[in-house]
């Protein structure tokens, strides 16, 4: 497989165009070949077997058009799918989980509160509870579902300041917010919401998501394999989804463009 192929990313939907973004931004040689399935979103209340069956016919279809590795751009299926994909083929299987590690090692040895605003099966399923595990004896980890925050990404209300501000205190207006640490974003849609949080949240807190980490792991693991694409190849991101309305296509161009 030549190293110009290009990189398959997934996601539930709209979300992990904040990945292909993040791609785009620190390896622009890659091409990258991003699918959507808005028409089946979200994933985050379904059974582990039904996000394993829209994982597998995603990836099924990335092989077909030779790409050289899969991120899948959704935490929710890298917590239902990863195992058996990798178990399936033999190019990488590049998956997320909550950046919970990065939000504990802050604290150099203190105490960290921290929120981890995910999906309902992110926080339901077995690789969440192993990593709750192994940070919880020394810090205060708080799971908190926001499955809202992914229609509203989904339905193309992003920048509805009202809505966005009304759903964020629904989920996080109990929390005493001046002694939290950090908030993880545990969802790629997530992302979106950065300076929204920012608003919602102290100046003394953290707000960390795990993109920047995830293309890092990429690059390695190309760079290992000798499958990184030339300097100078011409990058960039092609999108499809499932949902294959104007709306959605235009929906998709703009966050992969929005400042």
């Amino acid at each position: 497989m030549s190293s110009t192929a290009p990189i398959g990313v997934f996601d539930s939907g709209l979300g992990g165009i904040s990945v292909a973004r993040q791609i785009a931004h620190d390896m622009p040689d890659e091409k990258v070949l991003y699918f959507g399935d808005s028409a089946n979103a979200p994933y985050g209340t379904k059974t582990p077997q039904q996000v394993r069956d829209l994982s597998f016919a995603i990836v099924e279809q990335f092989v077909k058009q030779g790409v050289k590795a899969v991120v899948i751009a959704c935490n929710t299926a890298t917590s239902a799918a990863a195992d058996a994909l990798r178990d399936t083929y033999d190019i990488p299987i590049i998956g997320m989980e909550p950046a919970l590690k990065v939000a504990c090692d802050r604290g150099h040895g203190h105490r960290q509160r921290v929120i981890v605003a995910a999906t309902p099966l992110t926080l339901r399923e077995r690789k969440f509870a192993k990593l709750m595990d192994r940070f919880k004896a020394d810090h205060t980890i708080f799971p908190e579902p926001c499955p809202g925050l992914v229609n509203i990404v989904e339905h193309g209300q992003l920048d509805d300041h009202d809505t966005v501000m009304r759903t964020l205190h629904h989920y996080f207006g109990n929390y005493d917010l001046p002694t939290i640490d950090s908030v993880v974003l545990g969802c790629t849609h997530f992302v979106f919401y950065r300076d929204y949080f920012r608003e919602l949240l102290p100046d003394t807190a953290a707000i960390i998501d795990g993109n920047e980490g995830t293309v890092r792991h990429l690059h390695v693991v190309l760079e290992s394999l000798g499958k990184l694409a030339p300097e100078g190849a011409e990058g960039g991101v092609t999108i499809a989804n499932s949902d294959t309305s104007p709306r959605t296509a235009e929906l998709a161009s703009y966050l992969l463009h929005r400042n």
